[in-house]
Formats: C-alpha cells, sequence, structure tokens
C-alpha cells in the first residue's frame, strides 16, 4: 500500500460551495429532487429537437451490462501484487466494455455473452486473487464476482426519484421493441430523453450557507490552471488505473501537470510543467463533455472515444474554477505529496449512487442542484459542473486499495471522523457555454450509457511544499488567495 513520503515528490464562491455541500447532505449524499418536467421548450426531448447519439442498438437501448465492481471490493493492496491486480482490474474493465458491444450488435445474444463474460471475469479475477495471495493480501472472497446480469439503465438514484413527466414517444424501461426506447431513438446507448430536466421547473433544494463556524477555517486558495487550452486528453486513469493504457474507456480533460498519463511515475510528475501559473504541478482532470452532435472529433475512431461509445465534439469549459478551503469546523493541514483523491463514481449507474457526489446546474439557478439529471439551462446560462472531494486524510497513506478510504468526507457539522484530520477542500467547478437544443453528455464507460450520475473527478497533489504551506495558511486565517 503506498504511504506518504517525507520528500517531495472565475472563481468559486464560497457560498456556492457550501450550497453545494448542503444540497448533498440534505439528499443523503445521493439522490436528488427531482423536477416536475422532462423538458423545456426547445431543449432535449422537446419535439425535433432530438440528435442522434450513436453506438447501440434499439433492442438494448435503455439496458445494460451490470457487473459487481472487483476494484471496490479490495481492502489491501501489497505494493508487489499492485501491477499484476491493476493490469487485472483493467482486463475486467475490457471484457465488459466488449460484452456489452456484442450484446448491442446482437441482442439475442445475451445469455451466450454473459456466460462468456463470467467465464472471462472468473480467469481474471483468479489470477487478482493469486496475486494478492503471493503478495501477503487477503483477498475477501473475490471468487463470487465473476457474475454478471442485464438490467434496466437507471440508476438507484434515477429509480429513487419521482418519475418525470414523458412525451409519449419513448418509455423509460427500455423494453428492447426497437419503437420505444427510453428517448424514443432506436440507435443510441444514451443520454436518454429523460436524462435532461428544464432547470427552470426544479425546486430549489439547498439549505444556504451552514457549514461555517464560530472558529471555522474560512478562507479560500485558488489555483489558476486555465481550461485545457492546450487539448491535454486521454482516455487513462493514474490514480484507479495505473499502468493500464484506456484504463477509463472514457477521455479526459486534464489541467495542471502536463505529464499526466497512465504510466506516469511520481518522480515524472515532480519534474514535469503545468498549466497553473502559480507554480502548482498538481493534476486535475475529469471526464469530457461532449455535445451528441453526430461530430467527428479526433477521437472518433479510437480508444476511450469512438471505439467506446464516446462520440461528438468535445466541448471545452468555458471557464475552471479549482479552489480549495476549509471543512467549516476545524483548521487544515497540509496535505501530503502525491496524495490521490477522487470524487463521484464512473460506474455509479450500476454501482448504485452510494459514491455518487458530482452534482449538475446552471449559472444563475445554483440554488437547484441535480444528481441524476443533466440541467437544460435557459439562453444565457451556462452549465455547470460541481465537483467537492473528500477533506478528511487518515494522516498515513496516499492512496488505498479502493482509492477512498484514506480519504473520507466529514460530517454534518464539517468534522472529520475519529483518527482522520482536516485537509484543504477541493472544489472543482467548471462551466459550459452549450448550444440551444443541443443533447449533451460526459463521457463515460460503454455500459455506463452516459447517465449524468457517473460524473466525477481526480486529483493528485504535486503542489510545492512552499505553495501548498501558503495554501493551508490562506484557508486558516480567513484569507482569500489566489
Amino acid at each position: 500500500m503506498r504511504t506518504a513520503s517525507p520528500h517531495k515528490r472565475t472563481r468559486l464562491s464560497k457560498r456556492s460551495g457550501a450550497l453545494i455541500l448542503a444540497a448533498l447532505a440534505a439528499c443523503g449524499g445521493t439522490a436528488v429532487i427531482a423536477a416536475q418536467a422532462l423538458a423545456g421548450p426547445g431543449g432535449p426531448g422537446a419535439d425535433g429537437a432530438d440528435v442522434p447519439a450513436g453506438g447501440g442498438t434499439g433492442a438494448v437501448a435503455g439496458r445494460t451490462i451490470s457487473c459487481p465492481d472487483v476494484g471496490q471490493r479490495l481492502r489491501s493492496l501489497p505494493d508487489a501484487a499492485a501491477p499484476e491486480v491493476n493490469r487485472g482490474l483493467g482486463q475486467l474493465d475490457e471484457q465488459v466494455a466488449q460484452a456489452f458491444r456484442r450484446w448491442s450488435a446482437d441482442p439475442g445474444t445475451q445469455d451466450q455473452v454473459l456466460r462468456g463474460l463470467a467465464r472471462d471475469r472468473q480467469a481474471t479475477i483468479g489470477r487478482i486473487t493469486d496475486a494478492l495471495r503471493r503478495a501477503g493480501g487477503q483477498p475477501e472472497a473475490l471468487d463470487r464476482l465473476s457474475a454478471c446480469r442485464t438490467t434496466a439503465g437507471n440508476s438507484t438514484a434515477t429509480q429513487n426519484a419521482p418519475r418525470a413527466a414523458q412525451d409519449g414517444n419513448g418509455d423509460r424501461n427500455g423494453n428492447g421493441d426497437g419503437n420505444g426506447d427510453r428517448n424514443g431513438n432506436s440507435a443510441d446507448n444514451g443520454p436518454f430523453r429523460d436524462d435532461f430536466v428544464d432547470i427552470r421547473t426544479v425546486r430549489p433544494n439547498t439549505r444556504g450557507n451552514d457549514q461555517g463556524g464560530r472558529g471555522a477555517a474560512s478562507g479560500s486558495f485558488r489555483s489558476e490552471c486555465g481550461r485545457n487550452e492546450n487539448r491535454h486528453n486521454n482516455p487513462d486513469n493514474l490514480i484507479v488505473a495505473p499502468g493500464v493504457g484506456n484504463g477509463a474507456h472514457h477521455m479526459h480533460d486534464y489541467v495542471g501537470n502536463l505529464a499526466t498519463n497512465a504510466f506516469s511515475s511520481d518522480r515524472e510528475l515532480a519534474g514535469a510543467g503545468t498549466t497553473c501559473g502559480n507554480g502548482d504541478r498538481s493534476t486535475y482532470y475529469w471526464p469530457v463533455l461532449r455535445l451528441r452532435d453526430n461530430g467527428r472529433e479526433r477521437d472518433a475512431d479510437a480508444p476511450g472515444g469512438g471505439q467506446d461509445g464516446n462520440v461528438g465534439t468535445i466541448l471545452r469549459p468555458a471557464e475552471v474554477s479549482l479552489e480549495f478551503d476549509g471543512n467549516g469546523s476545524e483548521k487544515v493541514t497540509a496535505m501530503p505529496p502525491f496524495l490521490r483523491n477522487l470524487t463521484g463514481d464512473a460506474k455509479a449507474l450500476t454501482n448504485g449512487p452510494a459514491n455518487a457526489n458530482a452534482s449538475w446546474s446552471c449559472t444563475g439557478f445554483e440554488d437547484r442542484q441535480l444528481k441524476n439529471k443533466y440541467p437544460i439551462c435557459p439562453q444565457g446560462s451556462n452549465v455547470v459542473r460541481s465537483l467537492a472531494f473528500p477533506s478528511c486524510w487518515d494522516g498515513r497513506n496516499i492512496d488505498s486499495a479502493n482509492h477512498r478510504t484514506h480519504v473520507a468526507f466529514p460530517d454534518g457539522n464539517g468534522r472529520c471522523g475519529s483518527g482522520f484530520r482536516a485537509i484543504p477542500r477541493l472544489v472543482q467547478r467548471l462551466t459550459y457555454a452549450v448550444p440551444p437544443n443541443a443533447r449533451y453528455a460526459v463521457d463515460s464507460f460503454p455500459d455506463q450509457l452516459h447517465n449524468p450520475v457517473t460524473d466525477h473527478g481526480d486529483f493528485i497533489n504535486v503542489m510545492p511544499q512552499r505553495l501548498m504551506r501558503t495554501a493551508v495558511d490562506c484557508i486558516n486565517s480567513g484569507r482569500d488567495c489566489r
């Protein structure tokens, strides 16, 4: 397991950040208050406004393959086993992607595809288990996780939300008849009509700025790192799938560190250039947002792009805000060099929403936060993605086997649990000028159907220690620094 090393290795308002956290807390960190209507005039789902999205077939539209997430079941990962385990986890994702493509191409092969997938997964999980045991690990019944099933492509969060109004052109169940899939389009692997909602029909669902308290660290620190003007994109994931090319099966936007890919070492990250004006070499990344417009991007035939069902024109953010602030109750301490931190779950559609954490909204309407819907914004309002990261650290590890247990979110009062200490809280706020009447979606694993609940963000701390001390001082002294 990786442990902390002693060696060097347009601003989001504080109120907006607190509103987002309050919305998550009010919804149990998962679900959201759903809207009463599906789409406003001229938005996705309005008559004549559908944009073909490509991928999949009518017979399985709205349905997907759901498999147990082996990576999330890992509780320890000895260093000696890490390379083989990471390769195995990458193979599991590739197996699901291939099975989903085969089933989409010929829906009548469902049983055959699932049997073959179970065999492949069983062999791969066996290799993962053997690697863990050879390195002294104790795998927890991973051999029981090989079987998969097909299921309706609705996240638990979506299933628990009030049903949106239907327009008479499609049902939500993906019944496979080619005439009545969830979006009325027989050639689509998402997003679907009921993945969108007019933000104007959503009730305000935040509780205001109630995160502060007497003595709370009330300052902030901001890194200005651009909007990925240099088009640093790849379908890798250095945190979750190190050493695995196309480990994400979807394209990421990167700002900050210029060297980041699946094979980057800590030493390479520490010596790389950066897009951040203050010398911050940290790695910040998230799935790209695309117009589902049949536009032919440079990755149209590439892994992570068209080969994985991610098609259309990539939208560059209109604004990227990377702000660090406090938990609201405790003084923060410095993050260790090379701390890995992520928020949200790229597989939340099939895993369920327990780790889903991204919020969607529109400028001018940010008291209305959505977890499982894409917002349709009125003219002149931009789409907003807000990604708040865990801000409690266990004080020892810079990563963990499932990439989650070494960090945690504070409780409702802004306090960290026993054994954890407060660190600066990162909030990534991304805005996009989405054209009117345009369908759009985040890139996703093929089987996740571009559902908004799968949005997520990643961060590796490569701030020079001097800069980290400045950030901590600004936050704890109540100053706002950039």
